[in-house]
């Protein structure tokens, strides 16, 4: 990884929208930071579409599409978008979630009887089409416990990933990565894979890696060191500053971009 500051002029010029994770890259304990929500509001106004992606439910994310400066919410690693007047879009038919639905529910209950110390996310009640076992939220799972949830979902047919504070779970073909294609073409009708160099990208943990490794301006805030052995695709840049404040630089170096390029 290198250095933020070392991202080119010409790079950044070219960037006409941000995807960005949510937890501990815009938040703080489940609290966006007031440098990210500020350097949200900046992008909007210079123009630069910004697109949430994350492991976080539907009920969770719907406030927080209508009341931060983005584009959409795409809850549940990329099952659905949430836009800022409340409406909602879904990538898999709603036969096909509610077939999910029992099998889920099977999953989750067969977690919890298996592995020790095992808990539901407490934001659960909001999840259409996954589940979400809490390992560093509000409860604690050991490294060999966070990975006999992950072997035991993919035992059961699923896709799984590991976020800052959650295992999550889900049948269907739909990730992160398809996710913001999907909502990228649905939204504002761009193919991202084709102009994926006129995006960035910014996260903090594994369930970011696929992101990461198909964004070039790829970027990991500070905070993502405590992940970074786990990593087999890591961002092109970092920030210096954790979270929030790690996305503002973010924000900064496109607006400084933008700004030189009009003067």
């Amino acid at each position: 990884m290198r250095p933020l500051r070392e991202w080119s002029l010409e790079a950044r010029r070219r960037i006409c929208g941000v995807f960005t994770d949510i937890d501990d890259t815009l938040t703080r304990d489940g609290e966006i930071e007031p440098a990210a929500l500020d350097a949200l509001a900046s992008l909007q106004a210079a123009g630069v579409t910004v697109i949430a992606i994350t492991g976080r439910p539907l009920g969770w994310s719907e406030p927080f599409a209508r009341r931060w400066p983005v584009a959409a919410i795409v809850p549940e690693n990329g099952a659905m978008a949430v836009l800022p007047d409340g409406s909602r879009r879904y990538l898999q038919p709603q036969a096909e979630r509610a077939r999910n639905a029992e099998r889920l529910r099977e999953v989750a209950a067969r977690i919890l009887r298996e592995v020790p110390g095992a808990t539901l996310a407490r934001d659960s009640a909001g999840r259409e089409t996954d589940i979400a076992i809490d390992h560093s939220e509000f409860s604690h799972l050991s490294p060999e416990a966070i990975e006999q949830v992950v072997a035991l979902m993919r035992s059961e047919g699923m896709q799984a990933t590991v976020s800052s504070i959650h295992v999550n779970g889900w049948f269907g073909d739909h990730d992160k990565w398809r996710g913001a294609c999907w909502v990228a073409r649905g939204l504002l009708g761009a193919d991202l894979a084709a102009e994926v160099d006129r995006w960035a990208y910014v996260g903090d943990s594994t369930n970011d890696q696929l992101m990461f490794r198909h964004f070039p301006h790829s970027i990991g805030v500070a905070n993502i060191a405590r992940f970074l052995p786990q990593l087999e695709h890591r961002p092109h840049y970092v920030t210096e500053g954790e979270r929030g404040a790690g996305f503002a630089e973010v924000a900064r170096a496109l607006l400084e971009a933008r700004s030189k390029r009009a003067s």
